[in-house]
């Protein structure tokens, strides 16, 4: 949530630490709007792994925040930040995937190799990803990239 802290000044292009660069950040940097991803596994939902947070929109966020951050953390315990983000931009934000097709994927369903019948992917980086997201486990270090 210090992100979102006042005093922070421009506009932020956030990137989980378990992120990977594989890319030219060109397109991403340019984007200039509130954008997250999709979420995988929840395509209604929103992912906090990558973000880009014009200062314009963060205020409000630190705003509800700080003011209760105890009711914040016990109703979206389980989801944590990006379920709190939800709450707020899930119809305001624009949504990585359409903005930018295919340059931001996701370990397990675009790369990994395929190990059961409902997963996707054959082991390499799409052509045209600039990131990967490594969305819970495996992470960036367990995979001998």
């Amino acid at each position: 949530m210090e992100l979102f802290r006042p005093g922070i000044s421009g506009d932020i292009l956030f990137m989980d630490l378990d992120t990977s660069i594989v890319g030219s950040l060109a397109d991403i940097a340019s984007v200039k709007q509130l954008a997250l991803m999709r979420d995988i596994y929840r395509p209604e939902g929103l992912q906090s792994s990558i973000m880009y947070l014009p200062e314009a929109v963060r205020e409000q966020i630190w705003a509800e925040w700080i003011e209760q951050p105890q009711h914040w953390m016990d109703i979206y315990h389980k989801g944590g930040d990006q379920a709190f983000l939800e709450h707020f931009w899930l119809e305001r934000a624009s949504r990585w995937q359409n903005l930018l097709p295919g340059q931001i994927v996701s370990w397990k369903s675009h790369v990994r190799q395929a190990l059961h019948d409902d997963e996707s992917g054959n082991g390499s980086i799409p052509p045209g990803a600039r990131v990967v997201i490594f969305h819970g486990k495996p992470r960036p270090w367990d995979i001998g990239w």
